[in-house]
């Protein structure tokens, strides 16, 4: 299943599309490295998520053929941590002194 599908099926994102813009923007990993949204899903993967301040680590458990409850949604995966982050903020270029 592609990443972008299952990040909606899951609801870890709720549309597609913003799926597929988290991707291209280099917010979602998949087992380590920067993933696109046509990527394939299998269970056991890994995906970390930055999204909201926060990197969301999730362990795939399974992978589902069609569209599930949203109580099912969450037997997907495996929330494994949540960090939060501050975004770099861009220096002016002037020292401080």
């Amino acid at each position: 299943m592609r990443l972008d599908l299952f990040l909606k099926l899951s609801r870890l994102v709720p549309r597609r599309t913003l799926a597929q813009q988290m991707c291209e923007a280099g917010a979602v990993k998949l087992n380590g490295s920067p993933a696109k949204s046509a990527h394939a899903v299998r269970p056991g993967d890994e995906i970390v998520i930055r999204q909201r301040g926060r990197l969301s680590t999730i362990r795939v458990l399974d992978v589902p053929a069609k569209q599930v409850s949203k109580a099912a949604a969450l037997s997907l995966y495996e929330i494994t941590g949540i960090e939060s982050y501050e975004a770099e903020v861009a220096s002016s270029g002037a020292d401080p002194e």
